[in-house]
């Protein structure tokens, strides 16, 4: 007699050996070379890093970190399982960008939010781009502070953000670089000489502020306390347009950026623009999503930021200050 056929033999269970959580905590510690590192880049706790590397290593039986050592470093199975590590979360994060993709074909809402220094001169043509990729979505945009948008971004009212001030809970959102401005020195037309001492010439002169309720304006005035200028206080704005337009009625000054400056360029008859007399200051603006919700919408939409400005704001500023035509720095392809 037969016993019947022959049963399948039981599948190992894989349970607590590998993780998509274990390997990313594996590639962190590879690249940091130290567990507070990784656990800062992950958003999570020292201890959580170190038990998801102790519970791989005992999946595995081996050691995959010499962790005696400072800075750490893979031991030689560790380097041998690099190499597959790497390969499966690439794997992975295809598979995600590819279902990412299906699901935008049904998304029926889609909300955009953008620092008012670019609203003008990108939002048309990135909701043209928008609509072109998704038929059947509808593009809901708003455009304000830096800290406006990021705090939208942060409350799921916008998916994706371009914005100068990142969250802070990095690890929950992709970041792309755009570009890096330079602030300038603006004086109302003719009261300012850039070859005698600035000093004297600033604090004669009123200084018209951005709000420092906002970004930009806590991070001119900590600057001016930094340099030690303590020049009169007699304005205080939130619009970059209502700053410079006062520094021309008023016979005024201010620091601001390249592209306030391109927003509010019916005032370029009446103001100078210079490089900063004393430490420079700069800022960057990024594009910045949820991690692992829009496929790969958000780098298509910063190579096409990236173009626009490159095509149109560098050489705007360039004609209408070459002195300081390298005040904008567009960046290529950088994620953070």
């Amino acid at each position: 007699m037969t016993d019947g056929p022959a049963k399948p033999h039981p599948i190992p269970d894989a349970t607590g050996r590998l993780s998509l959580r274990g390997l990313r905590a594996f590639i962190a510690l590879e690249q940091a070379q130290s567990v507070a590192e990784a656990a800062k880049a992950l958003g999570l706790s020292k201890s959580n890093v170190s038990q998801q590397i102790t519970t791989m290593e005992n999946g595995v039986g081996a050691k995959l970190f010499d962790r005696t050592r400072r800075p750490i470093s893979l031991t030689p199975a560790g380097q041998a399982f690099s190499l597959h590590a790497h390969r499966i979360l690439a794997t992975v994060s295809e598979a995600e960008e590819s279902l990412a993709e299906l699901n935008l074909d049904s998304l029926p809402i889609l909300n955009f939010a953008i620092i008012d220094d670019l609203d003008a001169s990108l939002t048309p043509s990135l909701a043209a781009s928008l609509q072109a990729k998704l038929p059947r979505c509808f593009i809901c945009t708003f455009s304000g502070r830096s800290d406006q948008v990021t705090s939208r971004l942060l409350s799921r009212e916008a998916d994706i953000a371009v914005t100068a001030s990142i969250p802070a809970s990095m690890h929950r959102f992709q970041v792309l670089q755009m570009l890096r401005e330079k602030f300038v020195l603006v004086t109302a037309r003719g009261t300012y000489d850039p070859n005698l001492e600035w000093r004297a010439q600033l604090t004669q002169l009123p200084l018209v502020q951005y709000s420092e309720a906002m970004p930009m304006g806590l991070m001119v005035s900590t600057h001016l306390k930094r340099i030690g200028l303590y020049a009169p206080r007699r304005f205080s704005f939130e619009a970059s347009r209502s700053v410079i337009a006062t520094v021309a009625k008023t016979g005024g000054w201010t620091l601001t950026t390249p592209l306030s400056i391109l927003d509010a360029s019916r005032f370029k008859e009446h103001i100078d623009l210079f490089p900063l007399p004393f430490a420079g200051l700069s800022r960057q603006i990024y594009l910045i999503s949820r991690t692992d919700e829009l496929g790969a919408l958000p780098e298509t939409l910063a190579k096409q930021c990236r173009a626009l400005l490159q095509q149109d704001a560098v050489p705007e500023f360039a004609r209408l200050a070459p002195h300081i035509s390298n005040a904008i720095e567009v960046y290529h392809e950088i994620l953070i």
